[in-house]
């Protein structure tokens, strides 16, 4: 591992995604899911920057560094190289020159944990990437980019409260939706999303009831997530059970809430203030120090990111 480049940087912040609700309503001919998502973002999350340099470098640094890639190959590369690729194979085809850059990634969030963290890597990287080069793609080319990496990372391209459907390519902003405290809680057990996929029993379950989207009522979006549920959460639980006793243990700690974050294993729960997040946090960091646990606050809509 080594330290963040110094100097005229350009920096992004990859926000961590939170599945509030998944919905899974049933499967195309090719075999992706079609999915109803409502998803915010955290102010915990990854953090990059990009510098120009005389050839192409990657470094990592972080808590979860290890766990990454550090090559750009096309089936097992790390998400923040092949958007790099991506984005300069496209403006190549617009006669864009994309100079080299040295990338660097410090990696707070743990790997296939359900918080979207190298989809929102790799959108950070876009918007980063699209800050330094300037390579004249519109907003449509830059989605499609997006996407070829990934259903998540167009979500995480926006950053900011949304209901997703489809295979997560059809956006639209959850106008109104409020900020949240939470604790994240993962027990640092990788569940390889596929495989949840493959376990999951029945792939054609009812949609959210979403009826008129409600705007600048924080009652009924929180009765919205209530009502939701994580389809997904059943069968990631059979494949790590643990789940059920993270799950437990955020109840435990007072929130009114739990439920697990995409296809897991991170969970989340709700609480009523930050005071409240923060306390249970804490108690349950020091019960269990073999986890992931953290209090966060979720951006609310028509705010931006500070991480």
């Amino acid at each position: 591992m080594t330290t963040a480049p110094a100097g005229d940087a350009v920096a992004e912040f990859a926000a961590a995604k939170i599945n509030l609700a998944l919905h899974v309503t049933g499967q195309r001919g090719d075999g992706y899911h079609l999915l109803d998502s409502l998803v915010t973002f955290a102010d915990i999350g990854d953090r990059l920057t990009f510098t120009p340099s005389d050839r192409d470098t990657f470094t990592l640094s972080g808590r979860f560094a290890d766990d990454l890639p550090y090559h750009d190959d096309p089936e097992t590369g790390n998400l923040v190289l092949k958007a790099r690729n991506r984005l300069r194979a496209a403006a190549a085809q617009t006669g864009s020159p994309c100079a080299p850059v040295h990338i660097h990634l410090e990696k707070n969030l743990p790997a296939a944990s359900g918080i979207g963290g190298g989809s929102a890597d790799a959108a950070a990287a876009l918007r980063g990437l699209v800050r330094l080069w300037q390579p004249g793609l519109d907003e449509k080319s830059i989605h499609a980019i997006a996407l070829s990496l990934g259903a998540d990372v167009p979500m995480c391209l926006a950053s900011h409260p949304l209901i997703a459907r489809g295979i997560g390519d059809t956006i639209q902003p959850a106008t109104g939706f409020p900020r949240l405290d939470l604790v994240l809680a993962n027990p640092l057990q990788p569940i390889a999303t596929p495989a949840v996929f493959r376990a999951l029993e029945n792939r054609h379950n009812p949609p959210m009831a979403l009826g008129d989207q409600p705007e600048d009522q924080q009652r009924d979006w929180i009765a919205l997530v209530r009502q939701s549920r994580n389809d997904l959460q059943r069968p990631a639980n059979r494949i790590a059970p643990v789940i059920d006793a993270v799950l437990d243990a955020l109840s435990s700690s007072g929130a009114s809430l739990s439920r697990m974050s995409g296809s897991g294993a991170t969970c989340f729960g709700l609480f009523s203030d930050r005071e409240s997040a923060h306390a249970a946090a804490d108690r349950l960091s020091h019960a269990r120090p073999d986890w992931f646990v953290t209090a966060t606050a979720t951006v609310a809509a028509g705010e931006e990111h500070h991480g």
